[in-house]
């Protein structure tokens, strides 16, 4: 068998519909036959107790003829040999009449006349007192094996007047007879070909029962195999509609959810590539303008030649600083599994970065300062953490009144530890709050560009706090100031994993 041949056995194997298939069938085929079994079981042990009910009547009535005609003594009765025969015949068996001695008194075989029985059943029924008549069936041989007893009924003659006129009965005797079952055993191989006629029958349709349910009820997985198919060709991006089963709708609305995240990823996407394609465009044209302008004029003044220098100087800045960003934000991309994991000292590691950005607050007039409520030492990326609290103060400081003021509050529990940054700045207007976050986005367009702002610093302070697993809020009222809350849990979960 070549591989190709393999790997269709094992798809078939795998399938869903093939499964249904075979559970269908093999629960049809399985009922089918356990129903046969059990009618035909049914039937037997029926039959069976009617004719030994019936045989028993019989015996009885045959017991209490041999008592009245005294046979146990003197079998010479022709009568009682005749209904002797009679039964044997009537049953296709045989009829042994036993004594109280365990000798054989008459045999419809002519085989153990005079000769002595020792069976449990006839020794139970003289010995014990046993009064009933007791039957079995031997299947295998194909007969019932039935014990009467010879009953004979005595009256007690006691002194005592209030015991006299009761009757005493006495086992004189057995009956022991084999009644044949070949008629039972006919009507049971009759019955089974006409159920196994039945059966084929019933097996066929289903068959193709099987076969429809497998169709029916995958043809809705069917429709959503088409539909994700196109998809992924090409041919379309609406999400997927119809009626279908509870399940399925799980699955499709899984798969709209995700086609409609698709759709955010590559409209973001667009988005992005527009507006860093922008952003990256601006300060080339001026200093593309600037140039040509130098080129265009004669015997230049060198203060002239120094301003337009600057100028390019600043737009080259502003572009390393775009470059660095998109860097670093491409970086906040990647997985947890990125993060370089250490002990840190969370209020050190914040005086150091306030203490890089204190002249420029000192450059806005900005009053800077740190209150810290206890000592805090977290497991963090000690880069990645920094940078997050420096684009938050920076961002505090630059967007800040003259003679503003930012304040930075550290404290923490047994769970977390918390960065609140505050200021007395502009404020970010309501509708803006849910966008703050976004690659480029402005509150302020003018006055970003104005204090060199690339629109990316939010996003990736954002990024670096759910790296931590930690969250970032944002309170905000126009001309009052605005407040940024992060919570970074104490212990990494990819320290305890390592």
């Amino acid at each position: 068998m070549d591989k190709t041949s393999g790997f269709k056995i094992r798809g078939i194997y795998k399938s869903l519909r093939v499964r249904f298939f075979v559970i269908v069938f093999l629960t049809g085929l399985i009922s089918c036959l356990v129903m046969h079994s059990v009618i035909l079981d049914s039937y037997e042990n029926r039959a069976v107790n009617v004719k030994s009910t019936e045989a028993q009547t019989q015996l009885r009535i045959l017991a209490n003829h041999l008592i009245v005609s005294n046979y146990l003594q003197d079998t010479s009765s022709e009568v009682i040999n005749a209904e002797l025969d009679m039964l044997a015949n009537l049953y296709d068996g045989r009829v042994i009449v036993i004594n109280d001695d365990l000798k054989v008194v008459k045999d419809t075989y002519n085989i153990s006349q005079g000769k002595t029985i020792i069976s449990e059943e006839v020794v139970n029924c003289l010995k014990t007192g046993s009064k009933g008549t007791v039957s079995k069936y031997d299947q295998a041989n194909g007969y019932i094996e039935i014990v009467t007893p010879i009953i004979e009924s005595e009256d007690i003659e006691e002194e005592d007047v209030s015991v006299s006129g009761k009757v005493s009965e006495v086992v004189r005797g057995v009956l022991l007879t084999s009644v044949s079952t070949e008629t039972i055993a006919v009507t049971l191989k009759i019955l089974s070909r006409r159920a196994q006629t039945l059966e084929i029958m019933i097996i066929l349709i289903i068959l193709l029962f099987a076969a429809w349910v497998s169709i029916m009820l995958l043809r809705p997985f069917d429709r959503i195999t088409t539909a994700i198919n196109d998809v992924k060709a090409g041919y379309t991006d609406e999400p997927i509609v119809g009626p279908n089963y509870l399940e399925t709708e799980q699955i499709i609305n899984a798969f709209n959810a995700l086609l409609r995240r698709m759709k955010v990823l590559d409209d973001s996407r667009q988005e992005f590539v527009s507006n860093v394609s922008h952003e990256l465009k601006t300060p080339i044209t001026s200093m593309k303008v600037l140039a040509d302008s130098l080129l265009a004029q004669e015997d230049v003044p060198n203060e002239v030649y120094r301003e337009f220098m600057t100028d390019i100087g600043a737009e080259i800045d502003r572009e390393d600083k775009i470059i660095n960003d998109l860097l670093a934000l491409v970086k906040m991309d990647k997985k947890a599994s990125g993060l370089t994991i250490t002990s840190v000292d969370v209020v050190n590691l914040t005086e150091i970065v306030l203490k890089r950005l204190r002249p420029i607050a000192r450059k806005h007039n900005i009053e800077l300062t740190l209150e810290s409520k206890r000592a805090i030492t977290a497991e963090i990326d000690e880069v990645k953490i920094s940078l997050v609290i420096m684009n938050l103060v920076e961002n505090a400081i630059k967007y800040n009144k003259d003679e503003g003021w930012v304040k930075v509050e550290l404290d923490a529990d047994h769970q977390f530890f918390y960065v609140k940054v505050i200021d007395s700045g502009y404020g970010i207007p309501e509708e803006s709050l849910d966008h703050i976050y976004e690659r480029f986005y402005r509150v302020d367009k003018s006055r970003s560009r104005e204090i060199g702002g690339t629109g990316l610093g939010l996003s990736i302070a954002r990024n670096a706090v759910l790296m931590h697993r930690g969250t970032i809020d944002v309170s905000s009222v126009v001309d009052e100031g605005t407040t940024f809350t992060v919570k970074i849990p104490l212990t990494s979960t990819l320290a305890l994993t390592k």
